[in-house]
């Protein structure tokens, strides 16, 4: 058995039943067992409706799983709420209007209780980390979509959880600004060290961002296929143009098409 206290998220035999027992029952997850260690970039994907962004919701606390047992840094997800464990970004940015961008990231330091200063202090950290240092004092009707994702990802950062769960954070973006974004949390990413669980229907940013994508199967959600992503951690625009690359989309392809992650793709991937 896996030791949850060494690991960000663990699920074992997770099922997410909707109305069970009654009228318009729906299984939307299946068993899962997965396991995403301390520090690791896992992204989900599958088809519309597969329950991905249901189990990144089991993760969060916000719905609870039906069966099975999930621990997120070795306590249930409703402690690691409590104890801010994890930071969480949606599709939509969620910003305040009436806040200006710098009071949004502080809004959950001062849910927390911080001192005016502190919270001040931490959010033009943040602010310079994501390289909006410049818009503090806008509003978010300001700033472009992926500048307020940004906004979005350092509020999420900002009581400094070691666990971030994203849920097509850039979906709703263009092609240019899309990887853009991309470039900018794996930057993130290498400065904090976070753990990263991302939700996506797109095979290239699945693989381009991740150390291993999880596949599932459509409705009810199973975990068909786990398809590791070899190209280290340096990764910028020439990754993306690489053999590797281009080897490993084609194996998570194969895998959402049922064919176990394709052998050929993994060969060449270097799994087998």
């Amino acid at each position: 058995m896996t030791d949850a206290t060494q690991t960000a998220v663990l699920a074992e035999g997770v099922w997410k039943i909707f109305n069970e027992g009654q009228l318009g029952e729906v299984t939307a997850l299946q068993d899962i067992d997965m396991t995403v260690q301390t520090g690791e970039f896992v992204s989900l994907i599958g088809p519309s409706g597969c329950g991905k962004s249901t189990l990144l919701r089991v993760i969060a606390d916000l719905t609870e799983a039906t069966r099975g047992e999930m621990t997120v840094a070795g306590v249930t997800p409703h402690e690691a709420r409590q104890k801010q464990l994890y930071g969480m970004a949606f599709q939509q940015a969620a910003l305040f209007e009436w806040r200006t961008v710098r009071r949004n990231v502080e809004l959950p330091l001062e849910l927390m209780g911080w001192s005016k200063d502190k919270r001040r202090e931490r959010a033009l950290e943040l602010l310079e980390m994501v390289q909006l240092s410049d818009f503090a004092e806008h509003r978010p009707w300001q700033l472009s979509g992926g500048m307020q994702q940004r906004v979005a990802i350092a509020r999420s950062l900002a009581v400094d959880p070691p666990l971030l769960l994203m849920d097509e954070p850039f979906g709703a973006l263009d092609e240019m600004t899309r990887e853009r974004m991309q470039n900018e949390l794996l930057r993130i990413r290498r400065e904090t060290g976070k753990s990263i669980v991302f939700v996506t229907h797109s095979i290239p940013e699945a693989v381009y961002l991740s150390d291993r994508v999880v596949v599932m199967s459509p409705r009810p959600g199973r975990i068909t296929d786990i398809v590791p992503v070899p190209l280290g951690a340096d990764r910028d625009e020439d990754t993306r143009e690489s053999d590797d690359f281009f080897h490993a989309v084609t194996a998570v392809r194969e895998a959402l098409r049922g064919r176990v992650g394709g052998a050929e793709a993994r060969a060449r991937i270097g799994e087998v």
